[in-house]
């Protein structure tokens, strides 16, 4: 008999063990989601007594009042509605911000685009300047070497910009012999152009 009365009392009431096992938990549980949605912006109150309201029974338990839900729904649209009107309004100031970019940027494209093309146009003029003074040069040398009577009936018979550039390049005795050679006036005129162009 003293058995059975250890028995009994090491066996649980069932009901305490329903409270226990499943009922306490199963709060703790709701509690803790209540704050984790509360916490992520949920507004919990409000959806419990929305899905509330439809079921028969709870629904005369939960009280709504419509006449503050209508007021504050005006309220309330029109706060989004102005807070999207000032989003809408940042997001075009930063496509004008970014069009104005966009126009700046293509205009200094087109400046080094501009720059890049002068450069190569300056180069090449450079290059063909080098290669034109080096083509003197060599022709000029030739005239060093020639016979002054020669060298001024060949003289006569270039046109006068390539003749003074050729006179330019050889030296004052060489310069001298050859224009005196040459006809007076034929002289004459490259001695001006000569003169003229600085040197």
């Amino acid at each position: 008999m003293e058995k059975d009365l250890k028995i009994e009392k090491k066996k649980m009431n069932p009901f305490l063990w329903f409270l226990f096992a499943i009922v306490i938990p199963l709060l703790i549980a709701v509690v803790i989601a209540v704050i984790a949605f509360s916490i992520a912006g949920v507004n919990v109150m409000e959806w419990v007594k929305e899905k509330g309201s439809n079921i028969p029974v709870v629904s005369s338990l939960i009280e709504s009042p419509e006449g503050e839900s209508v007021e504050q729904t005006p309220d309330h649209a029109s706060e989004q509605l102005a807070a999207k009107n000032e989003q809408i309004e940042q997001l075009n100031q930063q496509v004008q911000d970014m069009e104005t970019t966009i126009d700046r940027l293509e205009e200094e494209a087109v400046i080094l685009e501009n720059r890049n093309k002068q450069n190569e146009a300056t180069a090449e003029v450079e290059a063909d300047s080098e290669s034109e003074n080096s083509s003197i040069s060599t022709i000029a040398s030739s005239f060093k070497d020639m016979d002054s009577e020669q060298a001024a009936l060949i003289m006569q018979d270039l046109d006068n910009q390539t003749a003074v550039s050729i006179l330019e390049e050889v030296s004052n005795k060489v310069r001298g012999a050859i224009l005196a050679e040459m006809e007076p006036a034929k002289a004459a005129e490259l001695t001006k152009i000569f003169i003229d162009a600085g040197n």
